[in-house]
């Protein structure tokens, strides 16, 4: 492994066989993931029983957080590449973040207190921005650790993806049974601190990085604009974007509107251009793709009752024995950190073989993975008053199972599918998808927190009759995927597939 050159030809600087600075990346974003899903698994319960929402508002409330949180990489996305550069990008969401996080520690006298409430909200909002300008550029310093060619890259990006896995569980577990057993602001507290280590983590071991993520312009970024350096101007833009989210997070229909207006705009300039400048086959590759950005919606809006609707429901109807309900959220995670590698595993088997299933046939068997996970916790509701906690476990399961038959899935697809000079493009259209897919998840949320329900057995049925519905549903679409995936495939024209590399000069 010694003998293997990095870039640079700094061959002595590995660990693993990796960059050193892999494992700097590595234990920053585990640090960002356990603050931001420690945070996640308390939200729903601080805004109903802290805040005093209804059902109803919390997740519609919590639906625009989240899409708020996948639209802001774009923004921190478009600043790193143009001016900032990815390093600082990450260093000064790093900085926002921990700051919302700890302002989430001042929780005040709960109710509807208005001074203490807009301090919620411009935590929220610090949380939102501070997310767009880490995890848009984190991941891909990772990628500039190596060469475009180097063998290591996608194990290098396998060993960041279970950072993310393993923040996210340990957050969730910690944060959780702080926020829930000792009180909200030693929660948010430990994910403030959290957060912290990951910003020591990112700026002590800079040098690791190998001078990887710094400015495409420095000259300009350090030139004045309006009297100001760029590079400062900048970092006020991210403060306006806070401000924006402020008054964003407050007024949740308007993020719905936005993602419609967006969405729809969107969509239509990437078809136009399919339709009007790319050859046959790439244009019918970006008809693939689009279809796979549509069915991510679904998947998204179902799979996040996680966090909101399915939260509330293991705290109030699950036979727990005393374990609070948000430690329930690192279920996920673990499963991932297991059975990620079992999946890859089998995605080669079976491709040796001839049998592994198509990109679009996965989507499919996501969808139905996801509505069965759903009719099993309905099914085992009906064994008892209190749901057994096993059947919380299988709908993870079930639900984890279906991620990974979508999600990395998902990502290899925009990268092989768009031709280089869209490649941004495609890959934003997949996040913004999942953006929708969080608010249309609020919204289902608000429907399983139907005031029209009274009384606590009353309230469980309205939760369990949306779940048996969504379930049936996705079980639906999820056949009607597999169907007509030979048709999507044959739109993929995978036969003709080349490397972009000689294009990109051109394009």
């Amino acid at each position: 492994m010694a003998n293997v050159a990095l870039p640079d030809g700094d061959s002595a600087g590995t660990f693993l066989g990796h960059p050193k600075g892999l494992f700097v990346l590595f234990f920053a974003e585990m640090w960002e993931r356990f603050s931001y899903y420690g945070m996640r698994a308390l939200l729903i319960f601080y805004l109903t029983k802290h805040w005093l929402f209804s059902d109803a508002q919390a997740g519609v409330i919590y639906g625009a957080y989240t899409a708020l949180v996948y639209i802001t990489p774009v923004l921190g996305g478009y600043l790193a590449d143009k001016w900032l550069g990815q390093r600082k990008a990450v260093l000064y969401g790093a900085i926002l973040l921990t700051f919302g996080h700890f302002l989430m520690g001042f929780e005040g006298d709960g109710g509807q207190d208005p001074t203490s409430l807009n301090i919620f909200w411009l935590a929220l909002a610090f949380i939102i921005v501070g997310s767009g300008f880490l995890k848009a550029n984190i991941s891909v310093i990772v990628g500039q650790l190596y060469p475009r060619t180097d063998v290591r890259r996608d194990g290098a990006y396998t060993i960041f993806y279970m950072g993310i896995n393993l923040g996210a569980a340990l957050g969730s577990l910690l944060c959780g049974y702080l926020g829930e057993t000792y009180g909200w602001a030693y929660g948010f507290g430990a994910a403030g601190f959290g957060m912290l280590l990951g910003l020591i983590v990112f700026v002590v071991f800079k040098p690791l990085l190998l001078g990887r993520g710094e400015s495409p312009d420095p000259v300009k970024l350090s030139s004045p604009v309006m009297g100001i350096k760029l590079e400062w101007l900048l970092y006020v833009v991210g403060v306006v974007a806070v401000a924006i989210c402020w008054w964003m997070v407050q007024n949740q229909a308007v993020v719905g509107t936005l993602l419609g207006i967006c969405g729809a705009a969107l969509l239509l300039y990437v078809l136009f251009t399919a339709v009007v400048k790319l050859p046959s086959e790439d244009r019918d590759r970006i008809f693939a793709a689009m279809f796979l950005i549509v069915g991510s919606i679904l998947f998204w809006a179902l799979f996040e009752q996680a966090g909101s609707s399915l939260n509330l429901y293991t705290d109030r109807y699950v036979d727990r024995a005393g374990v609070p309900a948000s430690v329930f959220q690192s279920i996920n995670a673990i499963y991932i950190v297991l059975l990620a590698p079992l999946f890859a595993a089998l995605w080669t088997w079976l491709g040796r073989r001839g049998l592994e299933p198509s990109t679009p046939a996965k989507f499919g068997l996501a969808l139905m993975q996801l509505g069965f996970g759903f009719l099993v916790l309905v099914w085992g509701a009906a064994t008892g008053d209190l749901t057994p906690v096993l059947f919380v476990f299988l709908i993870y399961l079930f639900h984890t199972t279906g991620e990974l038959c979508l999600s990395p899935v998902g990502l290899s697809a925009m990268n092989r599918l768009a031709p280089a000079h869209m490649a941004s493009l495609i890959m934003g259209s997949w996040f913004f998808a999942s953006a929708t897919g969080n608010f249309v998840a609020g919204l289902i949320a608000a429907a399983t927190g139907s005031e029209a329900a009274s009384g606590e057995g009353a309230g469980k049925q309205v939760v369990l009759d949306v779940y048996s519905q969504i379930g049936w549903i996705a079980i639906a679409v999820g056949v009607g995927v597999v169907v007509i995936s030979p048709l999507i495939k044959k739109l993929m024209h995978l036969d003709t597939l080349k490397d972009d590399s000689a294009d990109k000069a051109t394009a």
